[in-house]
Formats: structure tokens, sequence, C-alpha cells
């Protein structure tokens, strides 16, 4: 098997299995139990939270621990009261859904995805509340410059002091597909909320955290007995923690080891590709993409059947979101990049992890050149 579909799911490192087996069996209790057995399950479940934390330069005490990514914007969508929110129409469905409860207003981004600062400084304005920018898109990996968007934030709340605007302001980044990709510092990013998700880094599934500066005031939206700063009622998920922030601590440290395997990766691979009969368009801009990330098109060609040809043969990718290809649909993020009907048919999102060799991407590249060639002399 061949697996170039990281973005949707990564396997559990062999260390986060070993870190979390004893919270399977012996060290079963629940955290929130008087007795001793179960408060030392309290120090370790509280400890891992501080790892995590400490990972993205914040405190333990700064991350709400949740289901996933999806229920971590979520609940970062309950600061909104009021005002307008400013988002990308690349962002993934999970931010696009909550938007549509509110007055939302997008920004304009350009072909590789990258937001268009100019147009974010006229649209920011005194009525904004909200401002929702993924730190890498899921399906292009484009990194977007948010330290520049924090600063014209910072700006705009410098201003309403002034003017005497009680509106508040906070700035959300989905970052569950960089974590263990690029460096993380709430602080130099400057957002007052940041979404992170196990999956993505080779922790288990079910498991994700968001960080929330104390000025932030969220609301719960279920009651219980008052876990997670009382914002997610619930028995802690000991396990998925301890498993999620020895993944995301390995991930670290490993950071540039990876990054510069990844970019050798992916020039392997165009490399093959390059031999396609139909030009690949390699989409998103290699100077702010995830080292990962090989999104292309072939213009002409039905990337589904690609995909369906390419199974045969035990090599997994995909055309998109997984959430959006599960249900048939075309890629959002490449419409709002304005890829013709031909070249969002044609594309494929391929991303790449740690089990992937030079071998495998090889054999890969030369598999999707031949499943291309059969494809027309199909038609």
């Amino acid at each position: 098997m061949i697996f170039l579909d990281y973005a949707s799911a990564t396997p559990v490192s062999e260390a986060a299995k070993k870190a979390m087996a004893p919270y399977l069996s012996e060290k079963f209790f629940n955290p929130s139990s008087p007795y001793l057995a179960a408060k030392r399950v309290r120090e370790d479940y509280e400890a891992a939270k501080d790892t995590l934390a400490h990972l993205i330069g914040a405190k333990g005490d700064d991350l709400i621990i949740t289901s996933g990514a999806t229920e971590a914007n979520s609940l970062a969508f309950s600061a909104v009261e009021t005002g307008k929110i400013l988002t990308l129409k690349t962002e993934h469905d999970s931010i696009l859904k909550n938007c549509e409860n509110y007055n939302t207003e997008f920004v304009k981004v350009d072909r590789s995805g990258r937001i268009d600062l100019d147009d974010f400084r006229n649209k920011l304005d005194q009525n904004t509340t909200f401002v929702t920018i993924s730190l890498a898109n899921n399906e292009l990996g484009t990194i977007q410059p948010l330290s520049d968007i924090a600063e014209m934030i910072k700006t705009e709340c410098k201003e309403r002091l002034k003017n005497q605007n009680p509106l508040p302001l906070y700035f959300h980044s989905d970052a569950s597909q960089s974590l263990g990709l690029v460096p993380i510092s709430v602080a130099r990013l400057g957002v007052d909320l940041l979404t992170l998700n196990s999956a993505k880094v080779y922790g288990p599934k079910g498991v994700g955290a968001l960080y929330a500066g104390h000025r932030v005031k969220l609301k719960s939206s279920q009651k219980g007995g008052g876990q997670e700063r009382g914002l997610r009622s619930g028995t802690e998920n000991v396990p998925g923690l301890i498993g999620f922030a020895k993944a995301a601590e390995e991930a670290k440290k490993h950071q540039d080891k990876n990054r510069k395997h990844y970019e050798k990766l992916v020039e392997i691979l165009k490399s093959e590709l390059k031999n396609s009969p139909i030009e690949p368009i390699f989409l998103g801009n290699k100077k702010h993409q995830l080292a990962n990330f090989c999104p292309v098109s072939f213009p002409g060609i039905d990337a589904e059947r690609i995909i369906y040809l390419l199974e045969d043969d035990e090599i997994y990718l995909s055309t998109g979101a997984a959430c959006a290809a599960s249900k048939g649909e075309k890629s959002h993020v490449l419409k709002a990049i304005n890829l013709s009907e031909e070249e969002i048919a044609g594309s494929l999102r391929i991303s790449l992890g740690l089990q992937n060799t030079e071998e495998d991407i090889k054999i890969a590249g030369r598999k999707i050149v031949s499943a291309i060639n059969k494809e027309i002399a199909r038609l």
C-alpha cells in the first residue's frame, strides 16, 4: 500500500500508542474521582495538557480539550455575539457552516488560496467582531500570513479604544493541518483562539483542542459536570489526550528533518508527474505551502476515475477534503481560487507522510501517469 492522503488522516505513531496503553487498561480511572489512583490520572492528564500547550507557547489552562477540530471550531464561534465575521471561501466546512449563522463577509484570495491583505484591510471595520482564517489550507496546503493579519487587527483594536467602541474583536485560526509541519506560537501569530487536531499529527482520532486566551468569553453548548473550564462537560478522554500530546511532541522534535524529507519527496513526485501526456498544473504557491502537500490538476481528465484506477494498485489519494469527497461534492476550495470546471474535475489532492519513501513516491508517480494514459486511451 502507498498512502498519499495524509491530509485526511494519519496513523497513530508507535510512541503515542505506547503512551496511551496504560490508560486503556490499568490506569482506566475517571480523573474526577476522589481516590488517589484517580488523582494520579488527573495529574497525568493535566501534565499532557501542559505538554501540548507548551508546544504552541501557551499554558495548559489555556486549552479546552474537545472531540476534534470540528467541535473546537464550533466552540470558538461561541465567542461571537454580534457584529460581522471576516473569513475566506477556502476555509474548511466546519468554519463555513458556522459562518452561515452570522453576518459574514468573505475576503478575496489569489489563485494559490493566499489572502489578499489589501482586501482584508478594507473589509476590517468597526463592526467586525470575529476573524477566522486557517493557518494552512487543508486542500492546497497554502500557509496564510497570520502575523500580518494580527497586526491589522491590533491597529483596529487601538482605534476602537480611542473611539470608545466597546465591541470585542477576536482572531481565530484553525491550525489542524499545520501542527508538526510549521512552527506555531500563539503570541507570534497574534491569535486569540487556535484549533488543534490530533488526527492530523499521528495521534488518535476523536481528540482536538481549542486554545483560548483568557480575555475571550466562550459559552458552553452542553451541560454537565463542568470539566474543561466548564465549557466541555463530560468525562475526560485521558488516553486520547496522552496520545495527542506525545504525537505532537514527537512531530515538533523532528519538524525540520521531516520538512526536508517531504521537500525531497515532493520534488521526486513532481518530476515523475511531468512525464504525463497532459501537462500538470501544480496548485498553490511553493513559497507559502506546507512541505508535504502536492495538489495537482490534469485538465481534461476525470480525477475520480484516476483514483479508482490507482486503488486497484493499492495507491490511495483523494480529489479534495474527505468530508466533501464522501458526499460526491466538488471542492469549494478549488472553486474559490477560480479554477475552471475542467481544472477542478482533473484535480488530485496529494499529501505525503512519514511512512512514504523515495521508492514509494517514484512508483506512485509512475502509476498516476500510467492511469492518465489509460484514461486518455479510454476516451
